[in-house]
């Protein structure tokens, strides 16, 4: 996963599909290029001449203008969205492509504009096609019944995603979330699908709530609840409705994090003082504390279960850290740029680690688990969570008391707020 700068030739114009050649030069490098270039002109001018002109041979055989680029490799966050049109649908199927595309990364646009086309109907039920215009191939042909329009266009929009970029669906995911409804004080935990839609109560406590997690692969729930008075943990099967205390000791039991084949649960205990990462077995047995600093926060798990991020504080800063699940050294992340960073999440493919940079105001950053690329700030807002394609974010923004939650496409930067059930919401954690 390394950033470099090339030397690179670029292909524009009538080439359908625009890209760099290989790089120049040896070491594919700007000033390698421009050297060996300048010792060709002086030691033999013709060879030099006769160079120049198979080039602009070669770009006009691609139907390309005659002109040479050096550019950066493209970055990871900032991409240009994938350029569709969408024609013939309408109403709720048409706002539910929309908005399952855009978080994804795609743009709409008219089709002569369009990379790709999606042609459809939603009159009854939903059909549609999506075609590759450059290749001049259909990739899909699609009809739908058996379930409500809303759900037929999710899988429609999973369908076409799949098959430009391969990437696992998130159309029909769900989400857990806080809600307060008069914006402030108690609140509740909910599940909805993942753009906001078809909310539904996990509790009915009337009392604080706080951080919810999944259970992979699983419709269960962590999350801490004063329901009996003290901030414990409770785990809460949305099957049965039946739930129990997992961590209910004297002070602090926040922030339980799942491990990924969901046999144990990392945590945040106070029960021998200063807040600090646990973990435990998914019923609650065999505690084992992993760190003693002054004040440790939101741990989350790596994908391959050997691995768990927090944030902590080492002298008086704030910062991420890494600890092996096992125990061990606490390894420290560099942050660079991003002050403050707190509530991280370890994306599913492993490459990412999302989290909420403090400097004024709240922001979402994402840096790459192995430091190869620095911090990078996405948009305003606090608690992101991964989806299981690795690239969509859910988040929280607004004012205090008016949380909003919403989705973000990570390499894009584009975002759209989720349907909205009123008062504040927050803390979202996205199933996988």
């Amino acid at each position: 996963m390394k950033m470099k700068s090339t030397f690179k030739i670029m292909l524009v114009g009538r080439n359908p599909h625009p890209g760099p050649l290989p790089s120049v030069g040896r070491g594919g490098n700007a000033p390698s290029v421009m050297a060996n270039l300048r010792r060709v002109a002086r030691c033999n001018p013709r060879v030099f001449l006769a160079g120049i002109f198979l080039l602009l041979l070669a770009f006009r055989s691609f139907g390309a203008p005659a002109e040479i680029g050096i550019t950066n490799e493209a970055p990871f966050f900032g991409q240009k969205p994938v350029p569709v049109s969408l024609q013939g649908f309408s109403g709720e199927a048409e706002q539910v492509l929309k908005f399952d595309l855009y978080v994804q990364g795609f743009s709409f646009v008219t089709p002569d504009a369009a990379q790709y086309l999606i042609n459809g109907s939603s009159a009854e039920n939903v059909t549609g096609t999506l075609t590759d215009k450059f290749a001049h191939k259909m990739l899909l042909s699609r009809s739908y019944n058996g379930a409500s329009v809303r759900r037929q266009a999710h899988a429609f929009a999973d369908e076409i995603v799949g098959a430009i970029r391969e990437s696992k669906p998130i159309g029909q995911s769900k989400i857990a979330f806080k809600t307060q409804p008069g914006g402030y004080g108690p609140g509740e935990i909910y599940v909805s699908d993942f753009d906001g839609y078809g909310a539904q109560p996990v509790t009915s406590d009337g009392a604080i709530v706080t951080r919810p997690a999944w259970v992979p692969g699983r419709m269960a729930l962590y999350y801490t609840s004063y329901a009996r008075d003290n901030p414990d943990i409770f785990y809460h099967s949305l099957s049965s409705g039946q739930r129990r205390v997992i961590a209910g000791y004297s002070g602090l039991n926040t922030g339980a994090a799942v491990s990924p084949d969901g046999s144990k649960v990392a945590m945040i205990l106070s029960k021998s003082g200063s807040p600090n990462v646990w973990v435990c077995s998914a019923n609650g047995s065999d505690l084992k504390r992993l760190t003693t600093g002054i004040e440790d926060s939101s741990p989350c798990w790596s994908p391959d279960g050997e691995w768990i991020c927090f944030a902590t504080k080492f002298r008086e800063r704030r910062r991420l850290a890494k600890i092996p699940a096992g125990g061990g050294a606490v390894q420290y992340l560099t942050t660079t740029g991003a002050a403050n960073p707190t509530e991280p999440d370890w994306s599913p493919d492993g490459k990412w680690i999302a989290f909420t940079s403090q400097m004024g105001d709240f922001n979402i950053c994402v840096m790459a688990a192995d430091g190869s690329v620095p911090p990078v700030i996405l948009v305003s807002g606090q608690n992101p969570s991964w989806s299981a394609n690795s690239r969509s974010l859910v988040f929280n923004h607004g004012p205090a008391g008016r949380q909003s939650l919403a989705v973000l496409d990570a390499f894009t930067k584009q975002y759209k707020d989720c349907h909205h059930m009123g008062g504040s919401s927050s803390q979202p954690a996205w199933a996988r």
